[in-house]
């Protein structure tokens, strides 16, 4: 059962407590890319520290993103806090790091406790379960992300796909390489209209499959790239 306050997830999206669901979606968008232990190389000492923050900003937005877990999370922070929380500290410094229960990823979910426990499904809610639902929520919004990247950087003809791997390629020679040795030519067109995650190469991959298969080089370079986008678009907002 979870313990204890928890976290102020509002704070770690730096969002409001009114916040509107797109509001939220977008927060996450800035907050995965801004902490994806990715973005560095995987013996940096920076690393564990960036994977714990991203799993909170994943828990933050597992929770707020669902109507019905954003107004069970919303009383029981008023249980604990009243009407809000009212401190200034670091919303990522955590209390329960000791709690040894819901332990995922090697670390402490009070979302991921709380919820499991509502569903019946147990304390620990399965770490491989958590860590699929954080790898689909970050999948989602990035391949969202570089939709409308292709679509930002189109000629005016609606060719997001050609326009993706021309920014994939430049990146990485390693990127490049995979590209030409897997996609003979051209790349699958994208799925007309707004669908998501219609970017697709010839076997059918998705792109945040493509992404994961590339060097950590590579994927550092593509997240900084997009993260810089993201957050130059956010300025002023």
């Amino acid at each position: 059962m979870a313990t204890g306050a928890p976290p102020n997830y509002y704070a770690i999206l730096d969002i409001s407590e009114t916040a509107t669901d797109q509001q939220i979606r977008d927060a996450y968008k800035r907050a995965a890319l801004k902490t994806h232990p990715d973005r560095v190389a995987a013996d940096s000492p920076e690393r564990p520290a960036r994977t714990r923050k991203f799993q909170l900003v994943n828990d933050a937005y597992f929770t707020l993103s669902d109507a019905r877990r954003r107004r069970d999370y919303d009383a029981q922070r008023k249980l604990f806090h009243g009407s809000s929380n009212g401190t200034a500290r670091d919303p990522f410094e955590e209390e329960h790091e000791d709690d040894d229960a819901g332990r995922a990823h090697g670390a402490y979910s009070w979302a991921w406790n709380f919820f499991s426990n509502q569903s019946g499904t147990g304390g620990n809610g399965g770490a491989e379960h958590r860590q699929q639902t954080e790898n689909a929520q970050f999948s989602d919004v990035f391949e969202e992300m570089m939709r409308e990247e292709g679509m930002a950087q189109d000629d005016g003809t609606n060719r997001p796909t050609n326009r993706f791997w021309s920014l994939l390629g430049g990146l990485s020679g390693g990127a490049l390489g995979f590209i030409v040795a897997n996609v003979p030519g051209m790349v699958a067109g994208a799925v007309a209209g707004n669908r998501l995650g219609a970017i697709r190469d010839a076997k059918g991959k998705s792109v945040y499959a493509v992404f994961q298969e590339l060097p950590q080089d590579g994927r550092a370079r593509l997240l900084s790239q997009l993260a810089a986008r993201v957050l130059s678009h956010a300025v002023g907002v």
